[in-house]
């Protein structure tokens, strides 16, 4: 399955899949702490908060190569590093599903929209979607917050998921505004 998977991309989206997964999880060591300055006092889980900005690396993949699948494989290299390296955020073998269904979240939300272009809705609601599902997982497993906690965590992560959306979908469009997009395609030996 994932060998059929992995064949649908041309090499160049499969170095920008590790990119975006390498990406996500270096970010997060230092977008964590900083949240937690904000989240601690208000009993959120930091993640809730940061996962906006981490999660943000899942949605520009998916809006750089915009493909079926490319959320799943982004998020499933994260959860490899994470469990293999012990990287910050590890939580052992239960990483690979906190990490890996998000990616999937997005990718059922594409294969919902049927499109191949996005507009800044799509980046939005990509980034919520991937945000809270991942939120709601880590409670689910680790936190197990009561249900008033929890919808304020779940607002706070759609918030943020959202945002980290749309900082996506500018970074796509000041790449394509600049014919940057482009020339890293032509020069990355594009083979569609």
């Amino acid at each position: 399955m994932i060998k059929n998977l992995v064949n649908k991309f041309s090499i160049f989206e499969i170095i920008v899949i590790a990119l975006m997964a390498t990406l996500g999880i270096a970010i997060k060591p230092v977008i964590v702490p900083l949240a937690h300055i904000i989240t601690g006092p208000l009993f959120i889980p930091g993640g809730a908060i940061a996962g906006g900005l981490y999660m943000m690396w899942i949605v520009l993949g998916m809006g750089l190569i915009g493909k079926v699948g490319v959320a799943t494989l982004i998020s499933l290299v994260q959860s490899i590093m994470v469990v293999s390296l012990g990287i910050y955020g590890t939580h052992g073998i239960v990483s690979f599903f906190t990490y890996i269904i998000p990616g999937l979240v997005v990718d059922l939300y594409l294969l919902l929209i049927k499109r191949r272009e996005f507009n800044p809705g799509n980046y939005f609601i990509a980034g919520i979607l991937a945000n809270i599902s991942g939120t709601f997982l880590v409670n689910l497993v680790f936190f197990r917050l009561p249900l008033i906690p929890l919808v304020l965590t779940l607002t706070s992560a759609s918030l943020s998921g959202g945002i980290g959306g749309l900082i996506a979908y500018n970074i796509i469009k000041g790449l394509k505004k600049n014919n940057a997009l482009k020339n890293l395609i032509d020069k990355g030996g594009h083979d569609e």
